[in-house]
């Protein structure tokens, strides 16, 4: 796809705006003129039984909503929008506002085109609006709040990490062209056909204007070698930095490894060596070879799975690992804090300093010593893992899970004997148990409060709801993050009847240097979302800073990226941070 900027853009734009005006002319001509008569008669039933049906209520309600499609409340949103994204958004976001205001001045110009061709008479009923000058085809309210509206869900939804508000907030304004073009209909301004055609001069306003939310190429960056202009206009370091790229060519198409090199090249990284991952070991050998060959960064693309094959190949390392979210879940992505596209995740981690964070060894009868970078479980998640597919998860993205959670709500919970460090072993009956490195889950839900990557310690969490009641709990408690006193007050101790300690909540969070997990049957159980062969045992071993990654650094942080070097697998590791062993709750 062309990139705004330059010639590209114009090739690429304007015949894309002239065939939109094009297509949408003659879509008029054939409403306004239809063959066999199929659309006006049905079309003014619709109109005419809402103008037959209206109150004072609904009067007032639709004259709102319409209110925020006028013509004055556009121009105002869209420029205030800008405004903030250029002066306020750190760094400036110049591509988004000029996708916003762009969205919104270019679904106008092919309105108004449209509009003076076709001369649509506005229906036949009294009208709440009063007398417009312009057709009734295409509704200009329905195609501007479409692309205003649908360009703020765009540009929340693509930075939603780490902020659960955006994700909801993004939904509701995805709704709101939707209201609006029933409120013109109510109103009596329009024919069904018109606000559908505003609809779909909105949106397709959203996608002709969508380069511009791609990483622009830098011009000088392909100039001369030596050094490459920077950010802010000064030189930055050496043109040929050595990196290595390893791709997952089941996620990370084409385009997102041209916005890879894209981005290598503005920061200052030319012709990098690239790989694909090998179904055998997901790019442990590629990133091998990057470590053999004294590569400073390894650049991976690809989900949990792919990073953590390479993590194993760097922990211990002086090679950096730059993390390209492509996969379901990118949950080491999101809990160093990293935007959900592909390039800006990419930007944001070379941006950033490098630094030092933990891997786990992972063993267990049937597993072979394995590091881990995000979590491990034993249980439900396992199974859900295991059951669902790699084009269900492609299709729906990390919603494909809800299928298989519903399969298995109601398998049989295990009795598991839990070991935290040296300490004394305790049994519970539980659903799943979760040991992480990392604290959050999807849309921001934090699984493991107190779990961070880099301090020195692992976090378990044992699932034990009793009933629909005691699962609607567990679920509140972890989208809200709120917790009761039984959960504050939980501590290891001897069963009850059930395998459960007495007093013990549906959540319960340990944390420790080794944790160790023992279910009476075999389980099953998985690594960093891959699932492997069911068995009684999973033991996690914290490694700490045993990997260096390029990450923006977390507020109040500094230090020596060095420090901390871990020993590989196998080896004695360091004293954690804190210590180890002890029972934190459900808010830690």
């Amino acid at each position: 796809m062309m990139t705004p900027g330059g010639r590209p853009f114009i090739r690429w734009t304007l015949p894309a705006l002239a065939a939109q005006a094009v297509l949408l002319v003659l879509a008029g001509l054939l409403v306004t003129h239809p063959p066999f008569g199929l659309w006006d008669p049905r079309e003014s039933t619709v109109v005419t039984w809402l103008a037959e049906h209206r109150t004072p209520a609904l009067d007032r309600a639709s004259g709102w909503v319409s209110a925020v499609a006028f013509t004055p409340a556009v121009v105002t949103v869209t420029a205030l929008v800008m405004l903030a994204l250029v002066l306020a958004g750190r760094p400036r976001r110049w591509r988004e506002a000029l996708f916003l205001g762009g969205a919104v001045l270019a679904q106008a110009v092919v309105f108004v085109s449209a509009a003076a061709l076709v001369d649509r008479a506005r229906p036949d009923v009294v009208r709440l609006d009063g007398a417009l000058p312009t057709s009734s085809f295409p509704s200009g309210h329905v195609g501007a709040a479409t692309a205003l509206y649908g360009a703020l869900a765009v540009l929340l939804l693509r930075s939603a990490h780490g902020r659960r508000w955006r994700v909801p907030i993004g939904a509701l304004a995805c709704l709101v062209p939707l209201v609006v073009a029933v409120s013109r209909l109510y109103r009596g301004m329009h024919y069904p056909s018109d606000v559908l055609a505003g609809l779909l001069n909105g949106a397709a306003a959203l996608l002709v204007l969508s380069p511009f939310l791609r990483p622009r190429r830098d011009p000088a960056a392909s100039a001369s070698p030596g050094r490459v202009p920077s950010r802010s206009g000064g030189t930055g370091g050496p043109a040929n930095r050595r990196v290595m790229v390893v791709s997952n060519p089941a996620v990370a198409g084409p385009e997102v490894l041209d916005d890879v090199l894209v981005v290598l090249a503005e920061h200052g990284y030319r012709e990098p060596r690239l790989a694909e991952t090998d179904p055998d070991d997901l790019g442990r050998s590629a990133a091998a070879r990057a470590v053999a060959d004294g590569f400073p960064l390894l650049v991976v693309c690809g989900g949990d799975g792919t990073v953590t094959a390479c993590a194993q190949a760097l922990a211990g390392t002086r090679t950096a690992l730059a993390v390209v979210p492509c996969g379901t879940g990118n949950l080491l992505a999101r809990n160093l804090g990293l935007p959900t596209s592909p390039a800006r995740a990419l930007a944001a981690a070379l941006d950033g300093a490098p630094r030092r964070i933990d891997l786990a060894l992972a063993e267990g009868d049937g597993i072979e010593p394995t590091l881990v970078g995000v979590m491990a479980g034993i249980g439900l998640d396992a199974a859900v893992m295991a059951d669902t597919g790699r084009d269900l998860k492609r299709r729906l993205g990390w919603a494909a899970y809800g299928v298989g959670i519903v399969r298995h709500l109601r398998d049989r919970r295990m009795r598991l004997a839990v070991t935290l460090d040296d300490g004394a072993t305790f049994h519970r009956r539980a659903a799943m148990a979760v040991v992480g490195n990392v604290g959050s889950l999807q849309g921001g839900v934090r699984l493991l409060p107190q779990a961070e990557p880099d301090d020195g310690v692992l976090d378990l969490v044992l699932l034990q709801p009793r009933g629909l009641v005691g699962w609607c709990g567990a679920v509140l408690r972890l989208v809200t993050g709120r917790q009761g006193r039984a959960e504050r007050e939980t501590r290891p101790g001897g069963p009850d009847r059930d395998g459960r300690s007495a007093g013990a909540s549906s959540l319960e969070h340990f944390r420790g240097r080794r944790i160790t997990l023992v279910a009476e049957r075999g389980t099953p159980r998985e690594l960093d979302g891959e699932p492997v062969e069911d068995g009684r045992r999973l033991q996690l071993t914290v490694r700490p800073g045993a990997l260096l990654v390029h990450a923006p650094v977390p507020a109040g942080r500094r230090g020596d990226p060095t420090e901390g070097m871990a020993s590989p697998p196998g080896t004695e590791d360091r004293p954690a941070a804190e210590a180890g062993g002890r029972p934190v709750g459900a808010a830690g």
